[in-house]
């Protein structure tokens, strides 16, 4: 059986890798914050001192961190996975990076003759833990063959993208069309409560017509509670949509929509509202 490893105990990661145990795979973990992989241990997982020592004991390894520059340097730090990473052995950064990280993590890998691939998920916190992620991979496609079986632990769908880059990209698309549509859901509920109707509502009809979607019955009822318990951090949400908007750039794809929920989703950073939910950008639109 295959060993794996797992870089990231995070929000997603530790109900990732928890799955994996779970499931039955040996699985290696590692975080930098080392008391977090106490839980994983205890379900029977291995702690490791390093990512490269993850990467050079196990035979496909998986990443989930917070941002490009924490990816790049779980990848290229001293005690990195580049450093640990052999010949054949798979890494899958399953991270929401731009496209140009992703690049440069995957020629590195493969000039020390492992695999790479990259697999950012559509999701929060409740699809993690129930495994009913969305996979969006690019790169060595007899990796992703080989990590399949964990993929259909870790999700309910998993698509094949191609080359690199592909995964990042589809990726930053799909959060920067839920941060403009969170954006709007909030403006309208606050426009709607100023002009006294009832948010329950608000909600009702949105879930009754053509607009009805899971984002907006998960999030709705959070924004008319004030509750802003975290499945996924804002200022995760707030680095996408900034991502998003570099990729506009590269491009040349004017993004005016995104560009101003972009900025709401600043306001709210900067009111320090960073580690709360996403949902918590009602925070600076409300009355």
């Amino acid at each position: 059986m295959a060993s794996y490893g797992f870089l990231g105990l995070g929000i997603m990661g530790k109900a990732m890798a928890s799955n994996l145990i779970r499931a039955g795979f040996d699985v290696t973990v590692w975080n930098r914050s080392a008391d977090k992989c106490a839980p994983l241990v205890a379900l029977g997982a291995r702690q490791a001192a390093t990512p490269r020592e993850v990467a050079a004991s196990c035979d496909i390894t998986f990443a989930i961190l917070s941002d490009p520059a924490a990816a790049r340097e779980v990848c290229f730090g001293s005690d990195g996975v580049l450093a640990g990473i052999g010949e054949g052995r798979g890494y899958v950064d399953m991270s929401t990076v731009d496209d140009q990280t992703a690049a440069e993590i995957a020629s590195a890998i493969s000039a020390k003759g492992g695999r790479f691939l990259e697999a950012p998920v559509s999701g929060t916190k409740k699809p993690a833990e129930d495994g009913t992620l969305i996979i969006l991979a690019s790169g060595d496609q007899s990796l992703y063959d080989e990590a399949g079986s964990a993929f259909d632990k870790l999700g309910k769908k998993r698509l094949y993208l191609g080359a690199v880059g592909q995964g990042a990209r589809m990726k930053l698309v799909v959060n920067m069309i839920m941060g403009s549509m969170l954006s709007a859901l909030g403006e309208g509920l606050a426009l709607g409560l100023k002009g006294g109707l009832d948010g329950a509502q608000i909600l009702d009809v949105l879930d009754a017509g053509a607009m009805a979607c899971p984002m907006f019955k998960g999030k709705g009822p959070m924004l008319l509670a004030e509750n802003y318990s975290t499945s996924f951090p804002l200022k995760h949400m707030q680095k996408d949509l900034r991502l998003a908007l570099a990729l506009g750039e590269e491009l040349g794809q004017s993004l005016h929509t995104s560009s101003s929920a972009n900025e709401v989703f600043k306001r709210a950073l900067i009111a320090g509202y960073g580690d709360e939910d996403i949902a918590a950008v009602y925070k600076v639109i409300k009355p």
